[in-house]
């Protein structure tokens, strides 16, 4: 298993309420915590693109450090995580993506991957008057294939002519190539997702209940296996690491009790708005009623792993032995604090955990 950190760079995080911890998103807090996530021998970072915020108490991602410049410069001051900006595919270009890829795997001196936003909210491409029209929730996947086929044959070849029925370039030169073959990543949790993901990614990485993700594993290695590839996938899980599993469970009841309810109530209506079955959009929308450990919709639906170190610690290997997946993304409610607490009393008692690379 192998632990990475989905890192806050837009406002609050990943937990829709008044009761965690409020911030803005920085850079010193985003570079502390990764730096923090490197000493305590994790593996990777990840950083979301959001292009409008949710109205609400909380000003949910009302601020969002743009995720290829804040990844170049946390590549200049780090030295072993792996690092995934994120790409919404209507916003960026497929040669520009492709040109940011390289330049910050020269910084990194071969450390970076892509996150593909294939873009289902519909209401955040409106405001930017990019979205192409509702036909876009069924062939999303399909440009988000052209769109990565475009950026693998600049990086293999650094110069392309390419016609497709998105893209077309005519000698298009992107260099320097990246240093090392770059690693795809992508949400693919409806079936239409799991096979993008299988045919043109590296990993998958997944936000389901926890009766459902080894199900979800599962598919993803099959349609990998249909296309001669070998697909991990990791899985998404808020953190509340506490000295006892009481107080644990009061800090998670305090963020369920002040759940900002105007802004989610905003983002499940456009949620509602996706037609592609059992997507990250019927996540949202099914997750409301859940309790925390299952993914309540106060936790954007991220399946709360909450107790004493120990606790944490067995329910990580559980989740690990039963449900087939290759590591999780982490989130917690106090970053620097958790990912801190996470290396020092939980890691060590886990028996899955990647050794950090040499």
């Amino acid at each position: 298993m192998q632990y990475g950190v989905f890192i806050p760079n837009a406002t609050n995080g990943y937990i829709i309420s008044t009761g965690s911890p409020q911030y803005r998103p920085s850079f010193a807090h985003n570079l502390a915590i990764t730096q923090e996530a490197e000493k305590q021998g994790l593996d990777f970072v990840l950083s979301m693109m959001k292009h409008h915020g949710i109205p609400g108490s909380s000003d949910f991602w009302g601020a969002c450090l743009e995720s290829f410049t804040l990844m170049a410069a946390l590549a200049a001051h780090t030295e072993r995580l792996q690092l995934f900006p994120s790409v919404t595919t209507l916003a960026t270009h497929p040669v520009l993506a492709a040109r940011m890829v390289a330049t910050i795997d020269e910084i990194s001196q071969g450390r970076c991957g892509l996150n593909i936003v294939t873009g289902w909210n519909k209401p955040e491409y409106e405001s930017m008057g990019l979205w192409p029209g509702d036909d876009y929730f069924d062939k999303r996947y399909t440009y988000a294939a052209e769109y990565v086929q475009v950026l693998r044959t600049l990086w293999s070849e650094g110069n392309a002519d390419f016609r497709g029925e998105h893209f077309t370039l005519t000698d298009c030169d992107v260099r320097p190539k990246p240093l090392h073959e770059v690693p795809i990543v992508c949400a693919g949790q409806s079936p239409k997702g799991q096979r993008f993901t299988a045919e043109h990614g590296d990993r998958n990485f997944i936000m389901a209940e926890r009766s459902q993700v080894a199900s979800i594993a599962s598919g993803v290695k099959q349609f990998g296996r249909e296309a001669g590839r070998d697909v991990g996938t990791f899985a998404l899980y808020c953190v509340i690491a506490e000295e006892t599993d009481a107080e644990a469970e009061r800090l998670c009841q305090h963020i369920l009790d002040h759940a900002d309810t105007e802004a989610i109530s905003l983002m499940l209506g456009g949620a509602a708005l996706d037609t592609n079955q059992d997507g990250t959009s019927a996540q949202l929308l099914a997750s409301l009623a859940r309790p925390a450990d299952e993914g309540n919709m106060a936790f954007l639906s991220l399946p709360v792993v909450k107790g004493s170190y120990e606790s944490v610690a067995r329910q990580f290997d559980e989740i690990a032995a039963t449900t087939g997946v290759d590591g999780a993304l982490l989130t917690w409610p106090d970053f620097v604090d958790g990912v801190t607490k996470f290396g020092e009393r939980v890691k060590p008692l886990l028996t899955t955990a990647a050794q950090p690379a040499a």
